[in-house]
């Protein structure tokens, strides 16, 4: 089995809020111990293992309980309740140098963080060279750090952190520091580190870094924990859910069950009936004829639409399909007068499938818009909107809205 190495079980962080100072005071002297303080959960019932050799992503909107984790992880705070338990040493890049004296010259400032990691002083004299060659800084390892640049202060910072060879590392925010030189030698010993078979959590508002360097990714918000799963399924549904105009709790109760978000009744726009034609709806199926609301990048699918005809007098009728993604963005509109293709025209109900060849929508929510037209694609005989989405799963081979079919060739 493999390794736990970090356990976290109802880990809570609570903050007690004051409207004014002097609440503070009441609450800690009342004798009938009155509350004057309301509730604010940092963190609010996290609950999650993390493995030897995992490289995890910690993803959230600012003001998430991101930073708290990480504190909590580091022992610089301390949990209101709950256990988290860790094995292993842990080295953390959070903000870059907070362990400094600024009187201590470098050398100095290299033992006081091994201390304060609980390093014996024997082992970083033995790391000593390996740590100042990494932050190459010359002389200025002699000199108190508050004559320092700002980069050389995260050289050394990054120096320190990287080469303690610490069993589980923690970054937030913190590889791209120094000039592009010491940023591809920390990117190399990064990879060099999580090659090793380390433990990494790893901060990042940048999802694309996430979904470059994680298997797996933590969602929270609000101090609580809304996903933990397969990085590009978690990645794509967070940015669905800062594209959307859903609240949390509606997104929340849709990802519990891995839905699609779906969009309300009411949210549907239909052009008035004419009571020459209706949408009546779309379905979506698979290479194997199953309906489907999840979509794997690649895959062949096949878009059904149903509509009713009830006036025969329409000369050359259009149907167009339109794909929007979740924040409104126009991506692709097809329609039969652009592909020359007459569509079926009878009394009753009528059906006609769009076939997609590799659908190749990157990761993420998205829409359709199904229209019938009068022979020149203007005149809306009827136009449902946001009639059916549907989920695009899709690992990280490429990045924006479509992955266009490409080979590279090398002289």
């Amino acid at each position: 089995m493999s390794k736990v190495v970090v356990h976290a079980e109802d880990l809570t962080k609570v903050y007690k809020m004051y409207a004014k100072p002097s609440d503070r005071l009441k609450e800690a002297f009342s004798h009938n111990k009155s509350k004057y303080s309301k509730d604010f959960y940092a963190l609010d019932g996290l609950t999650f293992d993390i493995v030897e050799g995992e490289t995890v992503g910690i993803i959230g909107r600012n003001g998430s309980g991101k930073s708290t984790l990480l504190k909590i992880l580091t022992g610089v705070l301390n949990q209101t309740s709950g256990s988290i338990d860790i094995n292993g040493k842990i080295s953390a890049l959070l903000e870059l140098g907070a362990g400094f004296n600024q009187e201590f010259n470098g050398i100095e400032n290299i033992f006081l963080n091994g201390t304060i990691m609980n390093i014996p002083r024997e082992e970083m004299e033995k790391k000593l060279d390996d740590i100042i060659a990494f932050a190459d800084i010359g002389d200025h390892i002699y000199q108190p750090v508050k004559t320092y640049s700002s980069g050389m202060f995260v050289r050394l910072a990054f120096a320190v952190a990287i080469n303690v060879d610490p069993d589980i590392l923690i970054v937030d925010e913190a590889l791209a520091v120094g000039d592009t030189r010491f940023q591809l030698k920390c990117m190399d010993k990064f990879t060099d580190f999580m090659k090793a078979g380390k433990t990494v959590l790893f901060v990042s508002h940048d999802i694309n870094s996430i979904k470059r360097f994680c298997k797996r990714a933590i969602w929270i918000n609000n101090g609580k924990l809304i996903m933990d799963g397969n990085t590009d399924e978690v990645t794509d549904r967070y940015m669905d859910f800062l594209k959307s105009e859903l609240t949390l709790e509606e997104y929340y109760e849709k990802i519990k069950n891995k839905d699609t978000v779906e969009i309300e009744e009411e949210e549907i726009v239909s052009a008035p009936v004419t009571q020459i034609g209706e949408v009546k709806g779309v379905d979506i199926f698979d290479k194997n004829g199953n309906i489907v609301e999840e979509l794997t990048h690649g895959e062949d699918i096949t878009v059904k639409v149903k509509y009713q005809v009830y006036d025969l007098d329409v000369e050359k009728p259009v149907v167009g399909v339109a794909i929007r993604s979740i924040d409104n963005k126009y991506i692709c509109g097809l329609n039969t007068l652009l592909d020359s293709v007459d569509v079926p025209w009878k009394l009753g109900e009528n059906t006609i499938e769009l076939n997609y060849e590799r659908f190749n929508l990157t990761g993420g929510n998205y829409y359709f818009d199904i229209a019938l037209f009068d022979k020149t694609a203007t005149v809306p005989i009827d136009y449902k909107s946001k009639i059916k989405t549907f989920f695009v799963k899709m690992d990280y081979i490429a990045e924006g809205i479509v992955v266009l079919n490409h080979s590279w060739k090398v002289k």
